[in-house]
């Protein structure tokens, strides 16, 4: 059967219908992004210019750094001028590169976490191999292998929803354009699109999320065995993780998980993953971390002696 597609573009009816919230949210969400770009930033430079760029944990969080503002700009510009704007039109073009781009690094993201996990499992349960199973070459190999992947399930996703014919309404119930406020628009029996996107990424979000839960259980487990010195120092990296891992998988699986028809906050559930965790990504990680907090003063301290001479 042809697919018969009139749709040229889309109305994203944005994250709030309050017309007296707007100005305040948008006043939150700029600063949100901008702390999301400044606090990943000195996270960036402070692991480039240090020596923890040499370890892989740190090598892994550096990627993520990078990540997190690409990945927010893939959907709060657009939300936050949005807030402010009466024009809220995107185009059917801009909405496909938006899911595209926007399940591409949100999926890097996600893999990555599953990465920074994997090494504290080395590093804590087999201490003795932990060079020879987590050396530089592997670690590169496994941020390619990550990109695969983020890329395919984007693919996969973009496909899903080129395939949807649009002839009705052209309203998106969000701040973005995602699969499954887009599949509720559809013109055809949605059933099978519905499942495709819980089997792509309701799936992989869940599972996800169970590997990293067992992961820590094992982790703990063995931590029995430390001296407490030794606990607590794991400990305060595991746990900084984990409250990472917590912020940006509960909400996507909430969000995901559930068919189009269930729930209607999906948007809600949003922010969390595309602006509160990657702004709240470097806090975790530094305030939590002596190793970070030692780097970040003499990195930047060098730095601003550097110019001011």
């Amino acid at each position: 059967m042809e697919k018969h597609n009139n749709a040229t573009e889309f109305i994203l009816l944005g994250l709030l219908m309050n017309e007296e919230m707007k100005v305040t949210c948008f006043a939150i969400f700029t600063v949100c992004y901008l702390s999301i770009f400044l606090g990943n930033f000195i996270v960036f430079i402070t692991i480039t210019y240090s020596h923890l760029i040499q370890q892989p944990m740190y090598y892994f969080l550096w990627h993520l750094s990078f990540i997190d503002p690409c990945f927010t700009s893939t959907t709060a510009p657009r939300m936050i001028s949005d807030l402010i704007d009466s024009d809220n039109t995107i185009s059917y073009n801009c909405c496909m590169t938006q899911i595209f781009s926007f399940h591409l690094l949100g999926g890097l993201e996600m893999f990555i976490l599953v990465l920074m996990a994997f090494d504290r499992y080395v590093a804590i349960c087999k201490p003795l191999h932990y060079m020879i199973i987590i050396n530089r070459q592997r670690c590169n190999m496994l941020i390619v292998l990550a990109w695969l992947v983020a890329f395919w399930h984007s693919v996969a996703q973009l496909f899903l929803i080129l395939r949807l014919p649009f002839c009705g309404s052209n309203q998106v119930d969000h701040y973005m354009c995602d699969s499954k406020a887009l599949i509720k628009l559809a013109c055809t029996d949605t059933h099978l699109a519905s499942t495709l996107v819980i089997a792509n990424t309701g799936v992989i979000v869940l599972v996800t999320f169970l590997v990293l839960l067992a992961s820590y259980i094992i982790i703990l487990y063995h931590l029995r065995n430390h001296s407490s010195e030794g606990r607590r120092k794991a400990l305060s990296t595991c746990v900084s993780h984990v409250l990472v891992v917590v912020l940006f998988l509960v909400p996507a699986i909430f969000t995901y998980v559930p068919p189009p028809s269930i729930l209607d906050n999906d948007k809600e559930f949003s922010v969390f993953y595309t602006v509160i965790a990657p702004m709240l990504n470097p806090l975790i990680y530094t305030l939590r971390n002596a190793e970070m907090k030692n780097a970040m003063r003499k990195v930047w301290c060098r730095k601003l002696d550097f110019l001011f001479k």
